[in-house]
């Protein structure tokens, strides 16, 4: 065997070389005991990510709108404190944000039961720090979601 096939091209990467060779990894969430598809199941990277890129579009807007009123700089140092505010907020009442909703997402514990208030907001903090975000597993879960035992799941 080339020592190519073991390693994967640098584009389809480790996992897809131990897949042609035959290992089963299952589909995402697996190891959970969640289904493969439909509520429930793990939501994917791609609704993650838009799902973040509009809570923090609509937490930016409000912070220039309302708090900075309309200076660039200030709206700024407003951001991530009313990111990390209202994502807390939101995560804790119902379990979604407006960007989760639109995207048919929401947190949960690993039994399927609602977050706990010290789940969302370490969770939160995390989400901040950015780095234990962009850090997944094989399942696509973030650190920030492993350190709480919470996981994205569509709805």
């Amino acid at each position: 065997m080339d020592t190519r096939e073991a390693l994967g091209s640098w584009i389809d990467g480790p996992k897809a070389a131990a897949e042609k060779m035959g290992a089963d990894f299952g589909h995402r969430g697996e190891r959970l005991g969640l289904p493969r598809t439909g509520p429930g199941s793990m939501a994917g990277p791609g609704r993650r990510l838009g799902a973040l890129f509009v809570d923090g579009w609509l937490v930016n807007l409000v912070a220039y709108g309302l708090i900075a009123a309309g200076d660039v700089g200030s709206a700024n140092m407003w951001s991530l404190p009313l990111f990390y505010a209202v994502t807390a907020l939101f995560l804790a009442t119902t379990g979604t944000t407006v960007g989760k909703r639109l995207f048919g997402m929401r947190v949960v514990r690993l039994d399927g039961r609602r977050a706990t208030i010290p789940q969302v907001l370490l969770r939160t903090l995390l989400l901040c720090l950015v780095v234990p975000a962009v850090v997944w597993d094989r399942d696509s879960r973030g650190l920030h979601d492993k350190a709480v035992g919470t996981v994205e799941v569509r709805i």
